[in-house]
């Protein structure tokens, strides 16, 4: 028997770019509709050949941090930022982040799953042809993994 989904939960995965801002702005436009909580979604991709912490330049003095603190930051400015630009959008004010690890495409349909979401939306650089053929989009994937639905919010504006 299939499990329930919670048609309540639109998850948003994000690599803090302009094409995820994009995606949440969408996300959140759906939430309304759908009186839906908005839940924003970070993968942490850990590769084996990276040493797992990123240095960052803060007031002058360098330092190290894991990539879990980095993407931790990351997701609160973010938030902070967009929560800023959409200061009316409750959607956008109520969103729940969440971090994990892992690679990414696994990671969000597993999110999705776990989560029960009713639908996952994700923002597309808008590569078609070639070049998006042989690079193979993120979301693609996901549209192509999902047991769900999935939004892809594309946009081919330069960036």
């Amino acid at each position: 028997m299939a499990k329930k989904r919670d048609q309540n939960i639109l998850l948003v995965p994000v690599d803090f770019s302009s094409y995820s801002e994009e995606a949440l702005v969408f996300a959140n436009g759906l939430a309304k509709c759908m009186s839906a909580r908005l839940l924003v979604l970070h993968v942490i991709h850990d590769p084996e050949e990276a040493p797992g912490f990123y240095a960052r330049q803060r007031k002058k003095k360098k330092y190290l941090q894991t990539m879990e603190e980095v993407a931790e930051e990351m997701m609160q400015e973010f938030l902070k930022k967009m929560r800023k630009a959409y200061p009316d959008e409750a959607p956008i004010k109520k969103a729940t982040p969440l971090l994990v690890v892992g690679r990414p495409v696994k990671r969000i349909v597993e999110i999705a799953e776990k989560k029960r979401a009713s639908m996952i939306i994700i923002g597309s650089h808008g590569r078609s042809g070639l070049s998006g053929l042989l690079l193979g989009s993120k979301a693609g994937q996901v549209v192509q993994l999902s047991t769900i639905p999935v939004t892809v919010v594309k946009t081919s504006k330069e960036k």
